[in-house]
């Protein structure tokens, strides 16, 4: 059975960051270092869980759930992701975006439930 692509979150209230992003083409590391970014995410204190997509035609979009504004700007701060952010500046992206919200109800249908 395969691992769900959807994250496993408390009840709201919590904090999602939304990236979506336009990728160059060619790989140029991209992948190692996505795996890497999220393997340490996933360390960070205050982190919920991600979920990301990416089409054929290079646009994705990858949600970061997190308790609280001040654990999004420690990830934004951590020295590794900040290399990332940068390397991602210089050759991984066309265009990107960041947005910040704030959930404050959620809800979900599973055809098996």
């Amino acid at each position: 059975m395969s691992q769900s692509p959807f994250a496993k979150l408390p009840a709201p209230p919590y904090y999602s960051v939304i990236f979506p992003s336009q990728r160059t083409e060619g790989d140029q590391g991209y992948d190692q270092m996505s795996d890497r970014m999220v393997e340490l995410a996933s360390a960070q204190p205050g982190f919920l869980g991600a979920e990301s997509v990416r089409g054929g035609d290079g646009f994705g979009i990858t949600v970061s759930y997190w308790e609280s504004l001040a654990a999004i700007a420690a990830w934004k701060a951590h020295a590794d992701h900040q290399i990332a952010q940068e390397t991602g500046r210089q050759q991984w992206y066309a265009q990107y975006e960041v947005r910040i919200a704030r959930v404050e109800r959620a809800y979900s249908f599973d055809v098996n439930d």
